[in-house]
């Protein structure tokens, strides 16, 4: 048990401290220091504008290239983070939305969602490594060679089953994050954002005959049957509800 919370923690927690350099590693992405065009200023100015009212550290601004409405956070704590947006995003969405979007973002990096769903990430990762241990051992006392293969077999189905759960706590920590930027930038403001998000999700569905139009995040979170346990972001239509609720 000792072993495998050494193994299920310390993969997840490196991850973690290192997500930064992941993320950018597979970005093509240029880091905003000094805005120079109006787009720059406003992504720029609005996530040290954000950054001051949470009263945390700035996170570094990254923009990279898609045509897809995106956009991340990530970083180990809520003052050594990044926010990263797809050129996409300016595209498709007006300043309000882009604004509105920024604030998520920064409701993630706030409520420290990242390291969260990395201690439960951690704990998942520690009951599959302990119980394909257990089964395994109990094998090999007939069959070595069938211990080994069915150690593989039952690690991969249990780590496939333990996506469901740290998928609902991420489809949660959406929730959360749209209703601070509601708090932020006003209900309306996401609301919009996210019927622009729905737009270019529908227009790119037709276009490509496909089902993922985002496959980057997960942002639409319209999938289909029981793959919607696997989504890490709610669909559109339960968001948009959920921020026109009372409060």
């Amino acid at each position: 048990l000792l072993w495998s919370f050494v193994l299920g923690f310390g993969g997840a927690f490196i991850s973690l401290l290192m997500s930064k350099q992941l993320a950018r590693a597979g970005l093509r992405a240029a880091r905003i220091t000094q805005p120079r065009t109006a787009d720059e200023e406003l992504l720029y100015r609005t996530v040290q504008y954000l950054a001051r009212r949470l009263q945390i550290t700035m996170p570094e601004v990254w923009v990279y290239d898609s045509p897809d409405p995106n956009a991340f956070a990530t970083g180990p704590t809520k003052n050594n983070a990044m926010v990263a947006v797809s050129t996409g995003l300016v595209r498709h969405l007006d300043e309000q939305g882009v604004r509105a979007v920024l604030a998520h973002e920064m409701g993630h990096v706030f409520n420290g969602d990242m390291f969260t769903t990395t201690v439960l990430m951690g704990l998942m990762n520690t009951f599959v490594y302990f119980i394909s241990n257990i089964i395994a051992r109990h094998i090999a006392e007939r069959n070595q060679m069938l211990a080994f293969v069915a150690y593989f077999f039952i690690q991969t189905v249990l780590s496939f089953l333990a996506m469901i759960p740290i998928c609902y706590f991420s489809r949660r920590r959406e929730f959360a994050a749209d209703r601070y930027a509601a708090t932020a930038f006003g209900a309306d403001a996401m609301i919009s954002a996210l019927q622009g998000i729905d737009r270019f999700v529908k227009a790119a569905r037709i276009q490509y005959s496909t089902q993922d139009a985002l496959a980057t995040m997960k942002i639409s979170g319209n999938t289909k049957g029981w793959m919607h346990l696997f989504a890490t972001h709610p669909p559109i239509e339960a968001r948009i509800a959920a921020l026109r609720r009372p409060a």
